[in-house]
Parts: structure tokens; C-alpha cells; sequence
């Protein structure tokens, strides 16, 4: 079979990394034989591979990275929205759902010359349930918000790939997440980041500005083997129950992955290779236990001035499974220190962070929308509110809660992009970077970097490409990535360990 794993852009290579690690657990080469695509060396949104069906469910057990796992259905050449059509309604759909349950169809597209995407969902959608209602004698009805099954179809050129969406809810969505800060960042690409800095659970971790702790969770599970999917997967008996403040329902067993409802999935063999998956995955966290058996032992810590947030990040942290409570404490980025087992002798350690100053609370410009990728979703009840945005993903009321904040109408979109020339957007960093306020804190920030943190790597990630020069300190490595539509650099900064002017003058 053939599979499509979907990434945050700019993580490509991370994943592919991921996906060999993957292919290489013991449990995963029972399932037969991976072959991974070569790993893209532009931004393709994922990676492709060559696995057993079986390969779903380790992939979206185990992948930190992935955003979706598509199954793909069919490909072929398309003119016209007729050849979608032919090709939807060829596929034997009644062998992989029943007109019982409920779907929704999304498609995207770069460069295709047809003139309405909405149109061309539409007839997806209709080869779908015309072929269900020939052969069973009913129709499957679309939900848009809950389905039970999705369907995705890209549209290149000339080709369309037909795909069964195997994750269901996003897979960034772990299931302990019930409250966010005013910019969380997603927990997929938090992991791809940790990836990116080379760390490892054998050394310190600091956040400095932790927000609800999404680096800090996600690092902490790494560090314990508790698979991204372990929540939905049910591994841990009872779900987590969420606080009186969560914003939307938590992913729960309940909810579990998109292959859990379809029916190959379904049958004795492969339930026996999804028990003997949860069953391998479990033991390893056992064993990474005894090597972690508390939060002191993690090594990993983090600070925020903001007390809320602080609370945040500890109820985060207990949905998460994770031991005891974090390391945290309500202060201030510019009087933050080494956490304590750093000074009594550790030299050095990563730290990570992801600034809630300037644009990460005001996103600029929007030229993530420049990107030629469209998507839309098709809902029976009224076809002109079939326009979503980009990569959607279920809300808190049963609604389409976009993954960027320029999703909710593409069109609406695509216009204020076409309006935001990328001068007015140097304009507006060039504004917000004369904020007094702004500009100083970054000086101090730098110069505490400096004066505390010698011998660390520092990571920040942050859509102001000048923030080398605001903070004063020479870069030593950029990656490009995008947080939804912002385009953002990962900064690496060197912090070399000041001298000793007592032993220079020897």
C-alpha cells in the first residue's frame, strides 16, 4: 500500500527521520516490509512510503511528527471534474465503510485548471455515495465537524490522488491539551523542532518562556517512550478528564484514530497487530519509567512570567501522564537561571523557546497564504459554506477550527494576501520593531543569554527574521519553518561560557 504522511512545512526531513526509526522497531518489521521514499529536498508538506496496510496504525501510534497518515486510493489523469467522478465512483468504497456512517470529503489543489474547487469536491462526493447507495441500497450522510470517515483528494496539473485519511482527528492533537495560551504552538511541530536541536534525554532542557509547556510535555514524553498516540489509543485505562477552563473536548479513546472505523482494520488479524503494538509500546514505557521515575529526573524544566499560564502548563503536564509535577516556577525570562543541576557542575544543555513577544501574538501579513494550496470541504446542508481554508481541524463546538488563523475563509484569504504586499509586511516588523518596550527587552534578553547561559545552545523560533541583531548575539544555524501560514526561522545560538578573567591575567 501506498501512504502519504503529512508534516508542518519545513519538517521533511525530521520525518523522514522519523518514519526509517519508525520502520525499524522490531513491532513495525513484523508487519512485512517499509520502503520510505528519498527524502524531499524542498518543502513537499510530507513524505511518502511503501508499507503493509498494517503500517497505519504504528505510523499514527508512534509518529511525533506527522500531521495526518493518508492511505492512498487511486491516481490518475484528470481534464475535467467528470474524469474526479469516473475515477471516485471505480473504487470499491463498500470494503473499506458502510452507508452507515458518516464522511466528509476535502480537497486540495496546486495549479489545478479547474475553475471551482467546490465543484470538484462535490462530484468526489457524489462518486462516493452513488456508489455506496448502488451497491448497499443507502447513502452515507456528511458531517463535517464529527465524520467517521474522510476522504481527501490532490489535485496537481494534470493528476488527482485519491486518499482514505487513516488519523481521523489531526494527530497533533495528543488528547492531553485542554487549554492553551494566546499562541500555542502545535504539538507535531514542537516535536519536529526537538528533532531539528539534536537533544537528547540525556541532557538538560529549559524553557524560559514555556507558556502551557508544549516543548516541555512533548520533550518529557520522548524522554519516556509514551507513544504520541497513547492517549488515543487508550493505553492508559481511564482518559484524562478535562479542566473547567478547556477550550474544547479532549481527544479521548473514544474518539481514537480514523482506521479504527474502517473495516480491513476490523478484522481478527489486524486487531491482534494493533494489541501487539500497544502491547510493545507499553513495556517500553515501563522500562524508561524506572530510568525517569520522577520530574527531577527528566532533567527538564521551564519559567513563565505569566502565574496562569504556570497552571496551565502543570494541568497539561498530569493530562499527559507524566510523573509528579514539572519543574516550573512564575518568573521573569531576564532574571531566569540554570536550573539547579546545570550549576552544580553540568555544563551546558539546550535551551529551547518560542518568544510570546511581538508577532507570535499578532500574526503579520499572512504570506503564508502566497503558498498555491487550496482546500476545500464539501457539507450537504449548503454547498456555499463549503469553502473551509487550508488544513482544517474539528473545534471546541462542533465547528471547523482552523489550524492557522487566516483559515476560515480562504477566499477572504487570498485577498487580504493580495493586498498585504510584502513591503507593507517589512513595514509592519519595521513598526513593531521600534517598540521601545520591545526592542529593550530583547537587548536585555541577549546580554542575560550571555551573562547566565554559557556553554547552552539556545533555539528560538519566531517569524522576525531580524532577531539575531535585536538580541545581539550571532546566529549559528537557520532553519526554515512555518507555524501554520507565518513563515518563522529556528534561530540556533551558540552561548560560549565566559571567561575566567582571574585565569586570563595568570
Amino acid at each position: 500500500m501506498r501512504f502519504f504522511v503529512v508534516c508542518p512545512g519545513g519538517l521533511e526531513v525530521p520525518l523522514a527521520q522519523e518514519l526509517a526509526s519508525i520502520a525499524q522497531r522490531p513491532d513495525s518489521k513484523a508487519l512485512g516490509p517499509w520502503v520510505i521514499d528519498p527524502t524531499p529536498t524542498s518543502p513537499t508538506g510530507g513524505v511518502g512510503l511503501a508499507a503493509p496496510i498494517s503500517a497505519a496504525m504504528a505510523l499514527n501510534l508512534h509518529s511525533r511528527i506527522a500531521s495526518r497518515v493518508l492511505l492512498q486510493m487511486a491516481e490518475g489523469a484528470y481534464r475535467q471534474e467528470e474524469d474526479l467522478y469516473k475515477l471516485a465512483s471505480g473504487l470499491a468504497w463498500e470494503e473499506w465503510f458502510s452507508s452507515k456512517q458518516t464522511l466528509r470529503v476535502d480537497v486540495t489543489a496546486h495549479r489545478s485548471p479547474l475553475k471551482s474547487l467546490n465543484f470538484a469536491t462535490l462530484k468526489i462526493k457524489d462518486a462516493i455515495v452513488d456508489r455506496l447507495r448502488d451497491v448497499t441500497g443507502d447513502r452515507p450522510n456528511i458531517d463535517t465537524a464529527f465524520p467517521d470517515v474522510r476522504v481527501q483528494a490532490h489535485l496537481t496539473a494534470t493528476h488527482v490522488t485519491i486518499y482514505l485519511d487513516t488519523s481521523g482527528e489531526a494527530l497533533f492533537k495528543r488528547g492531553w491539551r485542554d487549554e492553551k495560551g494566546d499562541a500555542p504552538l502545535k504539538e507535531n511541530l514542537a516535536a519536529g523542532i526537538l528533532s531539528i536541536t539534536g537533544w537528547q534525554p540525556s541532557q538538560a532542557l529549559f524553557d524560559p518562556m514555556c507558556g502551557s509547556g508544549t516543548f516541555l510535555i512533548e520533550a518529557a514524553q520522548i524522554a519516556l517512550a509514551i507513544p504520541p498516540g497513547a492517549i488515543r489509543a487508550g493505553m492508559y485505562g481511564d482518559d484524562a478528564k478535562p479542566s473547567r477552563l478547556a477550550y474544547r473536548p479532549l481527544v479521548t479513546s473514544a474518539d481514537g484514530f480514523g482506521f479504527q472505523r474502517l473495516k480491513p482494520f476490523n478484522e481478527a488479524a489486524e486487531q491482534k497487530r494493533w494489541a501487539g503494538l500497544k502491547d510493545a509500546a507499553q513495556a517500553e514505557m515501563i522500562e524508561k519509567r524506572k530510568q525517569f521515575p520522577d520530574a527531577d529526573a527528566l532533567g527538564i524544566s521551564g519559567g513563565d512570567i505569566n502565574e496562569r499560564l504556570v497552571a496551565m502548563f502543570k494541568g497539561n503536564w498530569q493530562r499527559a501522564q507524566l510523573p509528579g509535577l514539572p519543574i516550573t516556577l512564575q518568573v521573569d525570562a531576564l532574571v531566569s537561571k540554570p536550573p539547579a543541576n546545570i550549576a552544580a557542575g553540568i555544563k551546558g544543555g539546550v535551551m529551547l523557546l518560542n518568544p510570546p513577544y511581538g508577532e507570535r501574538l499578532v500574526i503579520k501579513g499572512g504570506r503564508g497564504q502566497e503558498r498555491q494550496s487550496e482546500e476545500y470541504s464539501y457539507d450537504d446542508s449548503d454547498a456555499s459554506e463549503a469553502l473551509r481554508g487550508s488544513r482544517g481541524s474539528r473545534g471546541s463546538e462542533g465547528s471547523e477550527e482552523p489550524e492557522d488563523r487566516f483559515a476560515y475563509n480562504l477566499e477572504t484569504g487570498r485577498q487580504s494576501a493580495k493586498r498585504t504586499s510584502r513591503e507593507s509586511l517589512k513595514k509592519l516588523q519595521a513598526q513593531e520593531e521600534q517598540d521601545p518596550h520591545f526592542v529593550e527587552f530583547l537587548r536585555q534578553f541577549g546580554q542575560h543569554l550571555k551573562d547566565a547561559f554559557g556553554g547552552w545552545n539556545v533555539f528560538v523560533l519566531t517569524a522576525d527574521m531580524a532577531l539575531p541583531g535585536q538580541l545581539r548575539i550571532k546566529e549559528s544555524k537557520r532553519t526554515p519553518l512555518f507555524n501554520g501560514p507565518l513563515e518563522c526561522r529556528l534561530f540556533k545560538f551558540e552561548m560560549h561560557p565566559k571567561r575566567d578573567s582571574a585565569a586570563d591575567l595568570k
